[in-house]
């Protein structure tokens, strides 16, 4: 966000723009609420709130947690960075940004996505808790529903069959899963 400020002049939250009671109101909801158990796992853990799930909290787990924490920040940052000035939170029908196809964009569509759920899931492992396992369930379905419903629609209509032919290529969370089969040969 600083570096689109320092940029461009703006945040790159564009905000949310689902009609209220709508799917992709409720895949919204979701992501938020999927971020508000993840910032609460650990301070229900810290406070004793909740007990740790046994099998899962051991050294081990902790420890690929920490590495799964660590590389899905890391993931993060590097997607941020290589989509420029074209990183947004939210949609803007207006507003016409660039589609980024290079670096993380080529092996999957939502390098970001990808790795918050790494990240979601070394939090799981650090503290192991129904809360912090329920985050990134939940957050894998809400971001589902939002790049089904809002962010793929919305490229597809700004960038036509650029967007159809890399979608037809590339997965969306997962490398080569989640094609859109046909796009390329316009079925």
């Amino acid at each position: 966000m600083t570096r689109q400020l320092r940029r461009r002049g703006e945040t790159g939250l564009v905000g949310r723009k689902a009609p209220r009671g709508s799917l992709a109101w409720i895949a919204e909801i979701g992501h938020e609420l999927s971020i508000a158990l993840g910032l609460s796992a650990p301070i229900l853990a810290l406070t004793g709130v909740l007990e740790p799930i046994g099998a899962l909290d051991e050294p081990g787990a902790h420890i690929a947690g920490l590495v799964f924490y660590a590389a899905g920040l890391v993931g993060v940052i590097v997607a941020q960075s290589a989509m420029g000035d074209s990183w947004r939170i939210g949609t803007d029908p207006a507003e016409r940004t660039e589609l980024v196809t290079n670096g993380p964009f080529e092996l999957v569509r939502h390098p970001i996505y990808s790795a918050l759920i790494v990240l979601y899931l070394g939090l799981a492992l650090l503290v192991p808790s129904i809360v912090a396992l329920a985050a990134p369930i939940l957050f894998w379905l809400a971001a589902e529903g939002e790049v089904r419903l809002i962010e793929e629609p919305h490229l597809a209509r700004m960038h036509g069959p650029a967007w159809s032919n890399y979608a037809a290529r590339t997965g969306r969370f997962v490398p080569r899963i989640g094609r859109n089969e046909g796009a390329e040969s316009g079925q």
